[in-house]
Formats: C-alpha cells, structure tokens, sequence
C-alpha cells in the first residue's frame, strides 16, 4: 500500500514522503490517526506542486539548520549527576537531560531529535549524540558526564 506521509514518522519516513507499507499498518494505525492518506493519483499531482512551491524554502531551512549545527559543535556540554560506586550512575543520562543541558548553553531544542548513541548513559565519560536537525542535517556532539 502506498501512503503519502503528513508528519514525520520514526523508522519509517518524513513528511511528504512517499512510502509503501504493509496495509493493515497503513489502514489500522497510520490513516486513522492522521499520519498518512493515501496515495491516489490526483494526491500525488497535489504532493508533486506543494514540492516544487516549497523547494526554496528547504534551501533556506536547510541554511538555518547548518548554522546551528556549527554552533552545536562547539559547545563543551558537561551534564552532572550523582555517582555511586565507582563510576555508576544513580539513574542514567538520555536525550531529555542532553537537550535541558544545550538549552542551558543557548540552543533549544526538542528532546525528540536527540539520539544517545547506545541508548542511555550509565557511567561517567564522554559520549556522543546525533541531532537531527532537518531531515537532510544531522549534527553529531560530544558532552561528558561527570559526577556531581
């Protein structure tokens, strides 16, 4: 089956993509709750236009994004936490405290293009994360963890 998406959806595409699933997940999950619509032919001549209107745009949007990806780079991001023995952690860093530690550092950005390489952090060090931040600019940072 063949949906046009309307909003971004993990592991699967971004929006205006044009993407080929399984029907019953394109017909139980992604048209009801209004993340896709078919892709009949007169949606494809309507996706075709608004593409072509929006091309410019993109440039733009694409030049904001690579100027805070250069600024994101040069941030030193230290996150505090509490440690127990040795290098563990009480708890572990994700991608929630690495966004409150870059709005701390004058970037605000949603949690949800964040991504902890390996998950969630559960010892002292340094580590990376990749941060989306169009679908086609994706800046990867460092930030330590370092005890409390």
């Amino acid at each position: 089956m063949e949906l046009i998406l309307r909003q971004d959806v993990e592991n699967l595409g971004f929006k205006d993509d044009l993407v080929a699933v399984k029907n019953g997940y394109g017909r139980n999950f992604l048209i009801p709750s209004g993340q896709a619509v078919l892709a009949t032919s007169s949606a494809k001549k309507v996706l075709a236009e608004n593409l072509k209107q929006r091309a410019y745009k993109e440039a733009k949007l694409i030049a904001d994004a690579n100027v805070i990806a250069d600024a994101i780079k040069g941030y030193e991001i230290k996150i505090a936490s509490k440690v127990g023995s040795g290098d563990k952690l009480f708890g572990s860093v994700n991608n929630i405290d690495v966004a409150a530690a870059l709005a701390k550092a004058g970037t605000n950005l949603d949690k949800k293009f964040i991504k902890v390489v390996g998950g969630s952090v559960k010892r002292l060090g340094k580590y990376e994360a990749s941060v989306r931040l169009h679908r086609s600019v994706v800046a990867d940072i460092t930030f330590e963890v370092v005890s409390e």
